[in-house]
């Protein structure tokens, strides 16, 4: 190892490198494995999860767009070089980084599958460096975007077949910036109509809309809510949407709004389209409120009216809502319950060493078996199958080594991965199969035509409504999806935690 020269290292708050976004223990684990003579060993690593947030049915796989193109365009500046010095980094392993760049594969569930515990998400297999340094970046990135696309699946009701018209409120409450516009496009995804982030819109186009009218700051401003009303309307006379809870919504909002819809309708006699659009009332008790609003508008003659609700709003109550007290908005603005997912904020996926590629072009598949059995995971380079039923219902998933082909119609002996079965064993045949981990970068480049937000949209209702069993979705003590491995598999994983461990799984 050669003297380190270093430079002072001036902070600047403003820098930003993704590729830097990263555990300091991955430097520190890639610089020695660098200067023992590892730089072109090739290293798979698999990325996958324990539970399903909430203890629900299932998941959504997202976060690959943004995976794929942090990938291709990974680098490292001046700058970084600099820092790494000071931090006892070798002056080989940083002149290595200067021109790296990144060659690995990528293979991952297309975004948007409906996905469970313990199978993989994203297969890496990248020389030592590039597997090493990416681990957090690509946890941070996937882990957040299937959380919000969870939950977004939820709240607008795609998971229990009620599909709702919801916008995304939370950017305000999301944990940074980045968390806003990722959890817009996230939230998107899920199902939500639109969101109140103007940037999202920017970045990702209309397909993500950005959305809302006016604050109660805006009403208060003016001398009476009536003047408010007023000036809005004038402003914006084909997108009247009103605000009724500033002061009193049944005393004050809701004669305002029949004033000013009285008063567009004499403006403009021939135009049905200059009339108050819809009102939004974001406190009280919301299902009342509805219920007594829609009345009224409905004897006042203006049925076309819509009613928006908002106010820390979930999927339950919601839900309980619709259910319950027959209320049903039009539209809902869905804020920090959404963008944290409130309920269970953190999506537990994982990033383990399965497999290194041995001189031969053979693969020694590597384990962490730990003292828990549960958290021992499935070594050797993998790949997931989906095995469908005759209704075309997802029946399992299955874990494969990378070299196994199941085919639909010939039957495969598996091993269930749930503990519980009394008998693990199976042979099943298959009606159709899909292979699930699908390549998106080969040595580098992308190898994957990358669908639109509408066509991610679409596959992940198509997936909720037609594919998925019913038993799965239910919010309360779903059924849990049938997780297998092949025999190859199982065997491989026995005969590995027999020798690290001393004993059986």
């Amino acid at each position: 190892m050669s003297n380190i020269h270093v430079e002072p290292y001036i902070p600047d708050e403003d820098y930003d490198n993704p590729a830097m976004v990263t555990d300091f223990y991955e430097f520190t684990m890639a610089n020695c494995l660098f200067l023992h003579g590892y730089k072109d060993t090739v290293m798979v690593f698999d990325m996958f999860f324990r539970e399903n947030p909430d203890d629900m049915g299932y998941s959504i796989s997202c976060g690959q767009r943004k995976l794929v193109k942090f990938l291709r365009e990974y680098h490292f500046t001046e700058r970084d070089l600099i820092w790494l010095r000071t931090k006892g980094m070798s002056e080989e392993f940083c002149e290595y980084l200067r021109n790296y760049r990144w060659k690995g594969d990528m293979y991952a569930l297309k975004e948007g599958t409906v996905c469970y515990p313990q199978v993989p998400m994203v297969r890496i297999e990248c020389d030592m460096v590039g597997a090493i340094l990416i681990e957090t970046y690509l946890l941070q990135t996937m882990n957040f975007h299937s959380l919000i696309a969870t939950k977004a699946t939820r709240i607008s009701g795609l998971a229990t077949h009620t599909p709702r018209n919801v916008m995304e409120f939370g950017t305000r409450r999301a944990q940074g910036a980045s968390a806003g516009n990722d959890g817009a496009y996230a939230a998107v995804l899920g199902g939500c109509v639109g969101t109140a982030n103007c940037l999202a819109e920017m970045k990702y186009g209309p397909e993500v809309k950005a959305v809302g009218t006016i604050a109660h700051s805006f009403i208060e401003f003016f001398p009476s809510e009536l003047d408010a009303f007023r000036a809005y309307a004038a402003t914006y006379p084909d997108n009247v949407s009103l605000l009724l809870d500033t002061y009193n919504i049944f005393e004050s909002g809701l004669p305002n709004l029949i004033r000013l819809d009285d008063e567009l309708a004499a403006m403009y006699p021939d135009n049905p389209n200059r009339r108050v659009k819809s009102a939004r009332i974001d406190s009280g008790d919301l299902a009342r409120g509805y219920k007594k609003l829609r009345k009224a508008l409905d004897r006042a003659g203006k049925p076309y009216v819509k009613l928006v609700a908002s106010n820390s709003l979930d999927e339950n109550k919601i839900a309980d809502m619709e259910r319950y007290e027959d209320a049903h908005f039009d539209s809902y603005g869905v804020g920090e319950k959404l963008i944290t997912s409130y309920t269970d904020p953190v999506f537990g996926g994982v990033y383990k060493l399965v497999a290194v590629r041995q001189a031969d072009g053979t693969y020694a598949p590597k384990m962490k078996c730990s003292d828990s059995p549960s958290k021992a995971i499935i070594p050797g380079k993998l790949m997931a199958w989906r095995m469908y039923d005759a209704e075309d219902k997802a029946q399992c998933d299955i874990i494969a080594m990378d070299d196994e082909v199941i085919e639909a119609g010939k039957p495969v002996q598996v091993v269930n991965l749930d503990p519980d079965d009394f008998d693990p064993k199976k042979t099943l045949v298959p009606v159709r199969v899909e292979k699930l981990l699908v390549p998106h970068i080969i040595g580098g480049e992308l190898a994957i035509d990358l669908p639109s937000i509408t066509e991610k949209k679409e596959y992940i209702k198509d997936q909720l409504e037609n594919h998925v069993w019913e038993s799965e979705l239910r919010p309360q003590m779903p059924h849990k999806h049938y997780v297998d491995m092949t025999l190859k598999v199982a065997e491989v994983r026995e005969e590995m935690y027999r020798i690290l461990h001393g004993g059986s799984i």
